[in-house]
């Protein structure tokens, strides 16, 4: 099939390339020229394991320009993935989405298109995506006599660091639209990811548990509410064992066995309930606000997904707490961070536990020091006021420290010779943010171990 992306972002460059990988023809479209010359060359913008070698491998069913002109006429499905970035009132700024959609209309000419909301929009945007699309298309002069198309909703539910894997061996396929004819079309493009009937790459193998995907086939609305719930519970079920954890440190149980003792529960499973600082990244934060404000529209509170939101901005304050319980006084302390993504396998610093941390300790007094394996440059780029305070080297994180926070658990730390480097700090004092370094292990090594549990 003939496939169009609008957006060459993690969702869109991910859904573009895995698509081509499986036999399409995609033409990605993005109006950033430097980012479609890098993809051009063959380079990929973001940081995400197995990327490269996938665009290499989908490099003859891939096309990319920054014109709608090239990228949408006789197009069978086009994606729109553009950013929809938090508003002041924690609705989605949906600017770049009309942009696209006006855009989308001015050169749609197939017989039948269907135009996909790939972002994460509110409830409801399939409809107004639709009214605008029809609104431009109308507005044409040159607009072909035989040329239908609709909205359908296909949320992604990728997870950055394992997006490859997410595409091509999904839990489920949702997809939503009010037009029959929609589903049918998305059904027979995700065919070879439905039935598994594709040949999987060799640097990313089919799971051996893999058999055929669940396709959710749904309407608009409820496709959109199933992409916020989804993000809203695994959210919520990391505040959760956060707020079990700090409970768990004041009556003296241990959170590791707490969290193992309810997973095993196949009712709840042990998946997110690893406790530590909290969630980041651009997904759970901005969709838990999205859902607040979605039901502010319709005059109904959400205390529960508010909640998860307060849980989680708290755990970073408390790892400045801990800190600073154990230290006394903050001021003039020089204190190591070991991470500045979200989360390891990726150079993404939206909503980083580690730059909330970071900043608390800095208003306190406190001297930081940042290090992350991969994404320093991009540290450098977007937060140039606590550039100065970024570490090259693991050791320099560690250099002369009266304590040190591990925030993301990167492999490079859990492998980490914490024996060795327990002689470079003034104090050995570690924080385990992610509750993975074992309270036994690093008190042999000579660490006075703190968790975030207490």
């Amino acid at each position: 099939m003939k496939v169009c992306v609008v957006g060459t972002g993690y969702v869109g460059l991910t859904t573009g390339v895995s698509l081509a990988f499986l036999g399409h023809q995609v033409t990605c479209v993005d109006l950033d020229q430097d980012k479609v010359d890098m993809l051009r060359a063959g380079h990929c913008p973001i940081y995400e394991p197995g990327m490269d070698d996938l665009l290499a491998e989908a490099a003859a069913n891939l096309t990319f320009t920054t014109s709608y002109e090239q990228a949408v006429p006789g197009a069978d499905v086009v994606f729109v993935a553009v950013q929809t970035p938090s508003a002041a009132d924690g609705s989605p700024d949906l600017r770049y989405l009309r942009s696209a959609a006006e855009s989308v209309a001015q050169n749609l000419d197939n017989d039948f298109t269907v135009v996909v909301n790939k972002s994460t929009v509110p409830i409801g945007s399939g409809n107004w995506v639709d009214a605008i699309l029809r609104d431009s298309f109308a507005l044409r002069d040159d607009r072909p006599e035989q040329c239908e198309f609709a909205v359908a909703s296909n949320p992604e539910f990728l997870r950055e660091g394992n997006a490859i894997h997410d595409t091509l061996f999904p839990d489920r396929i949702v997809i939503g639209s009010d037009n029959p004819r929609s589903l049918e079309v998305l059904n027979r493009l995700y065919r070879p990811i439905i039935n598994q009937t594709f040949t999987a790459p060799s640097f990313a193998p089919r799971p051996d548990d893999t058999t055929a995907v669940p396709l959710v086939s749904t309407d608009l609305a409820s496709a959109e509410l199933i992409k916020y719930a989804a993000n809203a519970f695994l959210a919520l079920k990391i505040s959760f064992v956060n707020e079990i954890g700090q409970l768990a440190g004041k009556v003296g149980a241990d959170i590791t066995e707490v969290a193992r003792g309810i997973g095993l529960d196949q009712r709840i499973g042990s998946r997110f309930l690893q406790p530590g600082v909290g969630w980041g990244g651009s997904c759970f934060g901005k969709d838990t606000k999205a859902l607040i404000a979605t039901g502010a529209e319709y005059n109904y509170e959400m205390p529960i997904v508010q909640a998860a939101r307060d849980i989680n901005q708290r755990q970073r304050a408390i790892a400045v707490e801990r800190l600073q319980d154990e230290l006394r006084i903050l001021k003039g302390r020089r204190i190591g961070l070991l991470g500045i993504a979200f989360k390891p396998n990726t150079d993404d610093l939206r909503d980083s536990p580690s730059l909330d941390i970071a900043n608390l300790l800095i208003a306190r007094g406190a001297r930081v020091r940042l290090h992350d394996p991969i994404a320093g440059e991009r540290f450098k780029r977007e937060q140039p006021e606590l550039a100065p305070f970024l570490s090259e080297t693991i050791d320099g994180a560690f250099d002369d420290c009266d304590a040190v926070v591990l925030v993301t658990e990167w492999a490079q730390y859990l492998e980490l010779d914490w024996g060795k480097v327990v002689g470079l700090m003034r104090t050995p004092i570690v924080l385990d943010g992610r509750n993975v370094l074992g309270r036994d292990r690093m008190t042999r090594l000579g660490f006075k171990y703190l968790s975030m549990a207490g």
